[in-house]
């Protein structure tokens, strides 16, 4: 994979606390980092609303592949894409590059199934939410 296969970017810095006692980013940083990726991409465009939205996304399966070893301190560059809508549900597919590399040192997917903020209970893709995954499928 490269990064001419990612609609949506996003600017990412390794923090301090992310580096294990081996030096370099633990695995569960790369979570953190996945869920920055794909939230900051769906408040910008307008389609999750983390306050008071009716609809709220479960993260339901991950996956994460490692290739290169990241550490502190490091610009990364998040990379998301969309590989499959469903009724209720989306899998989102994400990458994290190194700067300016042309492969991710990692690489990764969510599913999220949206549902009733109270009930939690799947519902229908709210439309705003819809166009926006459509923007940034592959």
């Amino acid at each position: 994979m490269t990064r001419t296969l990612y609609k949506h970017f996003l600017p990412l810095q390794t923090r301090w606390a992310d580096n294990d006692v081996y030096g370099h980013v633990n695995n569960v940083a790369y979570y953190g980092y996945f869920d920055t990726i794909v939230n900051e991409y769906l408040i910008a465009s307008g389609a999750l609303d983390i306050h008071k939205g009716a609809v709220i996304g479960l993260v339901v399966e991950t996956g994460c592949k490692y290739f290169a070893p990241l550490e502190f301190p490091q610009k990364l560059e998040g990379a998301l894409r969309v590989a499959k809508i469903g009724n209720s549900s989306v899998r989102y597919e994400l990458a994290i590059f190194k700067a300016g590399e042309e492969k991710p040192a990692a690489e990764g997917h969510f599913v999220h199934v949206y549902v009733d903020s109270k009930t939690r209970r799947p519902v229908s893709l709210p439309d705003a939410l819809r166009a926006a995954l459509e923007r940034i499928r592959m």
